[in-house]
């Protein structure tokens, strides 16, 4: 069988409920997505948060240096979270 492969996200409009079809698989689920949005923090589409949100995922988003610190901080919680990175 072909591995799933998430799609391609170069910037914040290629972030859909496909390409974080991903975090939806891991085990244990995830409580927390934490998602970097470059050197600011973007709008992501409102049904796409709303269908993680419907899978028992909160998504937070910020800015990708914020983020590495929101994950950071969660892990040192013990929450169980994830994170999606982008460069800034």
């Amino acid at each position: 069988s072909t591995p799933a492969v998430s799609p391609q996200v170069g910037s914040h409009r290629d972030i859909s409920h496909e390409s974080l079809s991903l975090f939806r698989l891991l085990e244990p689920q995830i409580e927390i997505l934490v998602l970097g949005t470059g050197d600011r923090v973007e709008r992501l589409h409102p049904a796409t948060l709303k269908q993680m949100r419907e899978c028992g995922i909160a998504v937070e988003v910020q800015d990708t240096a914020n983020a590495c610190a929101t994950f950071n901080f969660l892990m040192n919680e013990r929450r169980l979270v994830a994170a999606g990175l982008i460069p800034p």
